[in-house]
Formats: structure tokens, sequence, C-alpha cells
């Protein structure tokens, strides 16, 4: 599906409540599964600024390029496969390849030529079904650092956010301001 809306709610979480949850829905070492973004922006960062992300995702070999833009209640997804060696290509020189995401950069008058790799964040996933949505819990390392954290993806704000926060506050977890990971990571990137 070459774009679809995503509405999350995340929450940063220590060690021993990201380990407590996952005891509680009963996940296993087994249920996790690895990948990687690699982050991409221009130099001066306009990506950014405009409040949009762009990244390669890759799983076992597999490997999907997001553009994420703010839209409304969530964010604009558009996603396109790629091939082995666009991936590559991509990643050592920025050269985008042709598709729906190029022609979404386009548009938002991004400088395709300037786009480069910042770097990668690897994350450990567990993905559960909860309450018509599905839970994410997740380990990520990043420019040496470690994170752990609760996703909550719903169709609907709303009712999302509900139940949400009533799980948070069943579990005892305080609401915590999360930026989502690319943030995280050009924070982390910036103070270095």
């Amino acid at each position: 599906m070459p774009k679809q809306l995503e509405i999350e709610f995340k929450n940063l979480l220590t060690e021993e409540e990201f380990h407590r949850l996952a005891d509680r829905f009963r996940v296993s070492q087994n249920d996790f599964f690895s990948h990687k973004n690699h982050y991409f922006d221009t130099p001066s960062f306009l990506l950014k600024e405009k409040k949009t992300a762009l990244r390669i995702r890759e799983t076992n070999n597999h490997f999907e390029l997001t553009l994420k833009q703010p839209y409304e209640k969530g964010l604009l997804e558009t996603n396109q496969t790629l091939n082995s060696e666009e991936a590559t290509m991509m990643l050592t020189s920025g050269m985008i390849p042709d598709g729906e995401v190029k022609s979404a950069l386009i548009q938002s008058s991004v400088p395709l030529s300037e786009l480069k790799c910042f770097g990668t964040l690897t994350t450990c996933r567990a993905e559960i079904p909860y309450k018509d949505g599905i839970l994410v819990l997740d380990k990520s390392w990043y420019l040496n650092t470690q994170d752990f954290e609760l996703e909550y993806e719903v169709e609907n704000y709303d009712v999302g956010k509900e139940k949400f926060l009533s799980l948070l506050q069943q579990y005892g977890i305080p609401v915590r301001k999360t930026e989502n990971k690319i943030k995280r990571f050009y924070n982390a990137l910036m103070s270095k």
C-alpha cells in the first residue's frame, strides 16, 4: 500500500517498565524481531524543519522507503519497496529511486540532490494485538544510546488515545513527552 494514514501514541519506558509489560502480555524473546531504520535529510535538515521524515527500513534483506508527512491527527506515510541495489545506491549516494516517494518529495520542494543518510537506528520489536489496535514494545539503539518505548497503533485517534492513557494508568506508567524515533535520533546526533 503506497499511502496510508498512521495514527499512533507513544510513551518512553524505563527498562523495568518495558520488561514488566513484556511479562504481562506474555511476550517472549522469540516474539521480537529486528529492523534497521536508515534516516535521510539534507545538510540543512530541511525535512526535519518541515516535520517530515525519510527513511529506509531494512528487515531481513527487505527494504522499504518511507516518507512521513504531517497530516491532520496523524502522519501520511508514502511507502515504496526497494530492491537491494536501489537501497545500497540511496544509502551510499543519497540518490532516490523513481517512484511515489520521489514524486512526493518533489511536490514538497525538497532538493533531492542534497539528500544524504545521517545514520541508523536499530530496533528490536514485538507487536501485540490490543483492543482494536496493535501494541508495540520497542527497544532501540542509536548513537551510543538505548531506549525503550511503548506504541499503540490505531485507526481512531480519540478512541485510541483513551485506551492508551488507560493502559498507562493501569500499569502505573507516567505519561512522558515522547518524540518519535527520528527526532530522538536527531537530538542525539545534534548533542554529539
